[in-house]
């Protein structure tokens, strides 16, 4: 019996070693999100590979006449009308047939290695937005630091038009990426942070300051930028860290808007090549400031 006994307490006191053992062990952070470096392309690199068959590269937006006093050789030109509906309430995508059509007729296939510049970095990213939308993002890249860092190296431009052969698209539209009035506004009435769900306000500071939607967090997209002397990306970690600044940690998934939708659209650049989940508030703030949505003043979020 007392050999029992002593067995029994035995067992307890292991059971409870092993339990305190197993307690202290830590819970394992969530990963950092891996940076996907192929959708970010230098000029040294976009030099190296202008006669790669399968590279379809493209000017953004601008008038024709723009693109006509000079373009990166082999640019296509795609008017910013080709891509976005400007009716109200802003900026808009247009029909997914009517995009799969537009994108075609500038050579963009299903095997291209399509890479976009513009003045403007935000139309180019808007480029990259309609993209992932149809289901086509997966090899394009943005041309760090674009055209004026181009032309700035004294690289090669061109006048002319290329000759372009049609493409052929496969496109799976993606609507998870474009968020909608009533899903936002689902998000400003609860606590965002505690969804999972991070709302970024693209715009200048003195425009947040003015009227942001509740709950979201400013970073002027130029912000990522070195300067505006050296306009590249900052490195992924100081890019993470601005948004870790921002209470935006792994895990979380990005909502960015703007006024109409196009500075957001580089922040959705920005989530996706940091490797975060993204979705675009494609009406942004014209949308919801016209539907007489609560707006939030000042520098806090709420």
């Amino acid at each position: 019996m007392k050999s029992r006994i002593l067995f029994t307490l035995f067992m307890l006191a292991l059971c409870g070693t092993l339990w305190a053992q197993q307690s202290a062990v830590p819970i394992p952070a969530k990963k950092s999100p891996a940076p996907r470096p192929e959708m970010l392309v230098s000029t040294q690199w976009l030099a190296d590979h202008l006669s790669d068959p399968s590279l379809v590269l493209v000017h953004v937006g601008g008038s024709p006449s723009d693109y006509h006093a000079q373009h990166i050789p082999g640019a296509r030109h795609l008017p910013t009308e080709k891509f976005v509906d400007s009716k109200p309430p802003g900026t808009e995508l247009l029909a997914p047939e009517q995009l799969k059509k537009n994108l075609e007729e500038i050579g963009i296939s299903d095997d291209s290695r399509v890479v976009f510049y513009a003045d403007w970095d935000p139309m180019a990213t808007r480029l990259f937005f309609t993209l992932d939308y149809l289901g086509r993002a997966e090899h394009a890249a943005l041309l760090d630091g674009g055209m004026e860092l181009w032309v700035v190296e004294k690289r090669p431009v061109s006048t002319e038009d290329p000759k372009i052969v049609p493409g052929h698209m496969t496109i799976t539209v993606h609507p998870e990426v474009v968020a909608q009035m009533d899903s936002m506004t689902k998000l400003v009435s609860s606590d965002a942070a505690s969804s999972g769900v991070a709302i970024v306000d693209s715009r200048p500071l003195k425009r947040y300051r003015s009227g942001h939607l509740a709950g979201a967090a400013p970073m002027f997209w130029e912000t990522a930028l070195v300067s505006p002397q050296k306009p590249v990306l900052r490195p992924p970690q100081e890019l993470k860290k601005m948004l870790a600044d921002r209470g935006i940690t792994p895990g979380k998934k990005i909502v960015s808007y703007c006024e109409v939708g196009w500075q957001a659209s580089y922040t959705y650049f920005l989530a996706r090549y940091l490797g975060f989940d993204a979705a675009m508030y494609d009406g942004s703030y014209n949308e919801w400031n016209a539907a007489k949505q609560p707006v939030v003043r000042g520098d806090s979020a709420r």
